[in-house]
């Protein structure tokens, strides 16, 4: 079953096309990743993906449903989140309620519950601090729920980060560039959470990501762009040896992934 369909998508902005007649598709459960220089494209499909831009034309379709027209505010209800390439954290919040902020936002349990403290309000609350804390036990966090968010270590926001879209239940999990500003240590231990997300979570996984070996390892398939288009897709093998791929950009670094 397809989770994700993107087809002719177009977006341009001010004469330049960032993204040309895109299609591709990911199978429930696969994990997609996508590479391309600086400029390619790659974020702003995301945002065409999770509402944030409006395409120009073409569509992208998640289990069959078109989001074109949907709020981006109400993708978490359909079951698709994404992270950003920079953190997004709820700074003045504890790293306990990064998490049950989204979680209660999902059930909308409305403003006179909290005022009056009704038994509905209670339920949900310890709800959602149990959820928060098998999420927190997951990603090594759950001895700084207390924190500020601000307090973590960068690794560890990233984590948190991670553990925050994977709070509402995703079927779809859009990451943009989880690698970004860690050192090669920090790397391999994503790595090693991301493979225990897969795992553990059984979802869609779209992964933008210029770390070769990271994607090259995590994914099963590999889409390739350039200037807004799609120049390669097919598993890490197969793009680590399309001549065309390496010419483009990659050089030797694809190589030695």
């Amino acid at each position: 079953m397809k989770a994700l369909e993107v087809s002719g998508l177009k977006k341009s902005f001010g004469g330049v096309q960032a993204v040309d007649g895109l299609a591709f598709s990911v199978e429930e459960y696969e994990t997609l990743g996508i590479i391309g220089p600086n400029g390619a494209g790659k974020t702003t499909l995301f945002n065409l993906i999770t509402g944030l831009y409006r395409p120009d034309a073409g569509e992208v379709l998640f289990f069959g449903r078109r989001l074109d027209h949907v709020p981006a505010h109400r993708l978490a209800h359909l079951g698709i989140t994404r992270t950003f390439q920079n953190l997004r954290l709820f700074n003045g919040l504890t790293v306990s309620q990064n998490l049950t902020a989204p979680i209660l936002g999902m059930h909308g349990y409305g403003l006179s519950s909290a005022v009056f403290r009704r038994r509905r309000y209670f339920k949900q609350e310890r709800s959602a601090e149990e959820k928060a804390h098998v999420l927190l036990e997951f990603f090594q966090l759950a001895d700084k729920g207390s924190l500020g968010a601000n307090n973590l270590s960068y690794g560890e926001q990233r984590k948190l980060e991670l553990a925050r879209a994977l709070s509402t239940n995703p079927r779809l999990l859009l990451i943009d560039e989880p690698g970004a500003g860690m050192n090669p240590r920090e790397i391999r231990d994503l790595l090693a959470t991301l493979r225990q997300v897969k795992e553990h979570f059984r979802l869609t996984i779209v992964l933008i990501e210029h770390q070769m070996g990271l994607v090259m390892n995590l994914s099963d398939r590999v889409l390739v762009m350039d200037f807004g288009e799609k120049i390669a897709e097919g598993t890490p093998a197969e793009v680590r040896k399309d001549r065309k791929v390496i010419e483009a950009y990659l050089g030797d670094e694809l190589k030695t992934c």
